[in-house]
C-alpha cells in the first residue's frame, strides 16, 4: 500500500509550518528510531501544553486514525491465562507507542513539589522513567518554562535524545534539544493552534509506520 505524506499535507494546510518541516521530519525519525530500539515518549508541558501532551501521548497509546490489532501472540497468551476473558480483551486492546505524559500523577507531582521543588517536578518524572535511547518532548510555548527546561536537562543526562515544541525564538530550550520546531508565530494562542495539527502530523506518520493498514 502506497505510504501517505501526513507532513506534506500539513504544511499544505498550514503554510506558515513550511519553514519547519524539516524539524518535524527529523523529529517523526527520532522517535522511530526510539520506539524500533524499544524505547518510549515522555511528554511535558504547562497549562495548554499540559493538554497537548496528555492528547499526545492518547494519540500513541491507542489507534488514532489505523486499526491496531494487537498480535497474533499476544492475543494466544491472554487466552492462555483465561479463555474467556482473553479472547475479550484480544478482541478489544489495541496496539500502542509507549508514551507517559510527565505532567499527571497528582499525587507524585504534588508531594515532590511541596517537599522539595516545583520547577522540578517534571525532571523527577523524567529520571524515574526515561532511560537511554528514550525520548523526550518538551511543550513551550515560549521555550523559557523552567521545569520543562528541567526535564530536558535530566533527559540530556540520562542518555535520552530531546525534542522541543515550541514558539517565538525557541527560548532556552532549544539549547538542550535534538531537534527543535519553532513554529514561526508570536503569541501564545496561536503558537497552541499550531502546535495541535503538528503533534497529530507526527502521530500519524508513526501509526503508519508501525501499524498496518
Amino acid at each position: 500500500m502506497e505510504k501517505s505524506d501526513a507532513i506534506a499535507l500539513l504544511t499544505e494546510r498550514y503554510p506558515a509550518l513550511r519553514p519547519v518541516e524539516e524539524e518535524i521530519r527529523r523529529t517523526v525519525r527520532l522517535m522511530i528510531r526510539c520506539y524500533e530500539s524499544g524505547g518510549k515518549v515522555l511528554v511535558g508541558g504547562n497549562g495548554g501544553s499540559c493538554a497537548d501532551s496528555e492528547h499526545f501521548v492518547g494519540e500513541l497509546m491507542k489507534s488514532f486514525c489505523r486499526k491496531r490489532r494487537i498480535p497474533e501472540r499476544d492475543a494466544a497468551a491472554l487466552q492462555a491465562v483465561d479463555p474467556i476473558r482473553g479472547k475479550a480483551l484480544a478482541e478489544v486492546l489495541e496496539g500502542a507507542l509507549p508514551a507517559i505524559a510527565v505532567t499527571g500523577h497528582d499525587g507524585l507531582t504534588s508531594a515532590f513539589g511541596n517537599d522539595k521543588n516545583w520547577e522540578m517536578a517534571m525532571a523527577q518524572q523524567v529520571y524515574g522513567y526515561g532511560r537511554p535511547g528514550d525520548v523526550f518532548l518538551g511543550i513551550s510555548t515560549s521555550g523559557n518554562s523552567e521545569n520543562v527546561i528541567n526535564a530536558a536537562v535530566c533527559a540530556r543526562a540520562k542518555g535520552m535524545k530531546v525534542a522541543a515544541l515550541t514558539g517565538k525564538s525557541g527560548g532556552a530550550l532549544k539549547n538542550f534539544a535534538d531537534v527543535s520546531i519553532i513554529v514561526p508565530v508570536q503569541e501564545t494562542y496561536q503558537i497552541q493552534e499550531l502546535h495541535l495539527p503538528v503533534y497529530h502530523a507526527v502521530c500519524l506518520q508513526l501509526e503508519e509506520h508501525f501499524f498496518e493498514a
